[in-house]
């Protein structure tokens, strides 16, 4: 069965992998900013997030074609995420997807230009998906929120605030609910606010998506914090035990490694009770499935 899913995944992968390159002008492709980004970008990754994001379209019979701008727009938004949190003045990491990070390769000043690069011209793709179907308007606007202050970059400024800081467990939960949660809450609820758009609101099957897309954005964090302690820097393709060097609150910092490792298999009884709950309403949820599996015990 996991090999079925390995396959549903490179079949998004492969579809997502083929229109990353276009993504700037050709005009450009010798700009140094853009090169900087295309470094990134093209640097590989499992690309989860648009994953999840085409899995829930096919669930909801959605046209994929609708939701190529989505996926290729929030994992430009991801990465540029990561170009800046491994600059100098954030995480200072040298280490990404295996290879030298963004500043490292490019010189600082390129890597922060192709964060914002990254940025812009997922906006520009968005624009351009609601210009074809202004339907779409409200996705839209759901992916920018959950890019901004509202969520990734209000998560990020908690993050950079807490380090040598002691906070409580309502401030961390907050802080990944932003940080990682909220690309996660876009990708999967993405599809349901086009869905809704076509064919009208239904408050279960959103409840539905909604828990299954928090508790997915939370547990990928808790397991973050869990390979920072327990990963090998080789396999996992980036620094290991820079949280506790940076004296960042982490679910293993504040709670400790067994007491995190409960939580993350609390929060995926909550993931799969979601999805049991969407295959009592007819849906087809076996891919979700695994690949909430395949993340839940991931190495990398």
């Amino acid at each position: 069965m996991a090999s079925n899913v390995s396959t549903t995944m490179k079949k998004y992968q492969a579809r997502l992998e083929k229109r990353l390159p276009e993504v700037f002008p050709k005009k450009l492709s010798e700009d140094r900013t853009v090169v900087a980004s295309l470094y990134s970008l093209l640097a590989g990754g499992k690309r989860i997030r648009p994953v999840l994001m085409y899995m829930f379209a096919d669930m909801l019979s959605i046209d994929l074609d609708v939701i190529d701008d989505f996926a290729v727009a929030i994992e430009m938004i991801h990465t540029y995420s990561l170009i800046h949190d491994d600059l100098p003045c954030m995480d200072d990491d040298t280490l990404r997807r295996g290879k030298p990070t963004c500043h490292v390769a490019n010189g600082e000043s390129f890597a922060l230009l192709a964060g914002d690069a990254l940025l812009n011209r997922a906006y520009e793709i968005i624009f351009g998906a609601v210009k074809k179907h202004s339907y779409t308007v409200n996705a839209a606007w759901f992916l920018a929120d959950c890019a901004g202050i509202n969520g990734m970059i209000g998560g990020q400024s908690i993050d950079l605030d807490s380090e040598g800081k002691k906070i409580d467990t309502n401030k961390l939960c907050e802080l990944h609910e932003k940080k990682t949660g909220a690309l996660i809450n876009a990708a999967c609820q993405i599809p349901y606010l086009i869905y809704a758009a076509q064919s009208g609101e239904d408050k279960k099957l959103y409840n539905l998506i909604k828990s299954f897309s928090e508790g997915t954005g939370l547990g990928f964090q808790i397991k973050d914090d869990l390979l920072d302690v327990q990963a090998d820097e080789s396999v996992l393709g980036k620094s290991i035990g820079k949280d506790q060097r940076d004296e960042k609150s982490t679910f293993v910092t504040v709670f400790g490694e067994s007491n995190a490792q409960k939580m993350l298999d609390d929060t995926y009884n909550d993931v799969f009770r979601a999805l049991d709950g969407l295959k009592t309403m007819g849906y087809d949820v076996q891919d979700l499935r695994l690949l909430s599996q395949l993340l839940q015990n991931r190495i990398q």
